[in-house]
């Protein structure tokens, strides 16, 4: 049952997916709102620019259809005449081309957005299979087209016809007007059922952009097999990740052993911790912990600070509290500023000529940052804990 429900397709489509499917041109269309905005366009440029496309076809019918002699004897002429009205037949209907086309244009990027991607015209021998076409042909996403078309062409006939008969007493009287008064009035009668067919058509738009958005997002959705997946590529391989991470602190540790050398002090437990110390006055406003480590790590940074003669001083309070409360590149915490200057006041001694002298007795380390004495047992009185 588990398997089963690892593949079925239950979870929302991922940020990542949906760009990658964006990316091979899969996105949300709605071919009715192109139809819509199409039509709109035509309706609106044939109310704005019909005067001018009728007097300019006017024009160009007279202009084509009015030769001379010379015209008629010389083939050649008569094909001039031909371009030359061919070339301001197109001028006149430009503007509403132009418009046709943006509309189609804004119309598919007012759902989906501007989106180019060449894969979409790339060769697929899969949009061809004929057992494929006839499994699209039968599936409930073809019989919801057949249901659009249906209903598309049932209500733009029904109201195209309505808008016709409300105007049935001036279709009956073209007959009897003058030539340019029937012209203009037949127009008008057809750009009004024009207009009426788009504005019905309006309907099936705002029933199949919801439906298309819904569509697309259903089909994108992923198994729980899909999602995780995709959770290890994003973030990458377990294994590999640990292999990084080994290697990083293997860097991290080769850059600060290199810096022991460096450093002013050797802080150490001694056999469980060793934190290095560097501290330029004038460059510093605090000594800054170079290195530390516990066990092997501390046995290689007093071996190297041996191997370079860093000063080694045994103080096992201050060690802890470093190794505790001081990360590597940071400045000491400042309530181990007195501890640290005991320890470097001791180590400018050992550098001058002269007797050893001795180590200070007490470090002067706040007990709550000294793991050890935080978590010893306090005695009461009676020696019960």
């Amino acid at each position: 049952m588990a398997e089963d429900s690892d593949l079925e397709r239950t979870e929302p489509a991922s940020a990542r997916k949906l760009e990658k499917a964006r990316a091979e041109g899969q996105v949300p269309r709605s071919r009715e709102l192109s139809t819509f905005a199409v039509l709109l366009a035509s309706a609106a440029s044939l109310a704005f620019l019909g005067l001018f496309m009728y007097d300019g076809m006017q024009r160009v019918m007279m202009n084509g259809m009015t030769f001379g002699r010379a015209e008629a004897a010389d083939p050649a002429r008569m094909l001039e005449v031909l371009a030359l009205a061919g070339w301001e037949a197109m001028w006149v209907l430009l503007p509403v081309a132009a418009a046709v086309v943006l509309a189609a244009v804004v119309s598919n990027v007012m759902i989906s957005g501007w989106v180019f991607s060449a894969q979409a015209l790339s060769a697929n021998l899969a949009k061809i299979n004929p057992l494929k076409g006839l499994a699209r042909m039968f599936s409930w996403q073809s019989l919801v087209e057949l249901f659009k078309a249906l209903l598309k062409a049932g209500l733009i006939a029904g109201v195209a016809g309505f808008a016709i008969w409300l105007q049935r007493d001036g279709l009956l009287t073209l007959a009897a007007e003058p030539l340019e008064t029937a012209v203009a009035h037949f127009s008008r009668i057809t750009l009004y059922t024009f207009l009426a067919a788009t504005a019905a058509f309006a309907l099936v738009v705002a029933l199949d952009v919801p439906f298309q958005l819904w569509n697309f997002q259903r089909q994108m959705r992923m198994t729980k097999e899909e999602v995780r997946q995709e959770q290890k590529e994003m973030e990458g391989d377990p294994q590999i990740k640990a292999r990084i991470r080994a290697v990083m602190r293997e860097q991290a540790r080769r850059r600060m052993m290199a810096a022991v050398p460096k450093a002013d002090v050797v802080v150490t437990n001694p056999l469980h911790y060793a934190v290095a110390l560097e501290y330029k006055e004038r460059r510093m406003r605090a000594p800054v912990v170079v290195a530390k480590g516990s066990l092997l790590v501390a046995e290689r940074i007093k071996e190297i600070a041996r191997e370079h003669r860093v000063p080694i001083v045994e103080a096992p309070p201050l060690a802890r509290a470093l190794y505790r409360h001081a990360e590597v590149g940071d400045s000491i915490p400042a309530a181990l500023f007195t501890a640290v200057a005991q320890v470097l006041a001791y180590v400018y001694r050992l550098q001058q000529p002269g007797p050893r002298p001795e180590p200070p007795e007490d470090w002067q380390v706040p007990a709550e940052l000294d793991p050890a004495q935080a978590a010893a047992p306090v005695v009461l009185p009676g020696g019960n804990a």
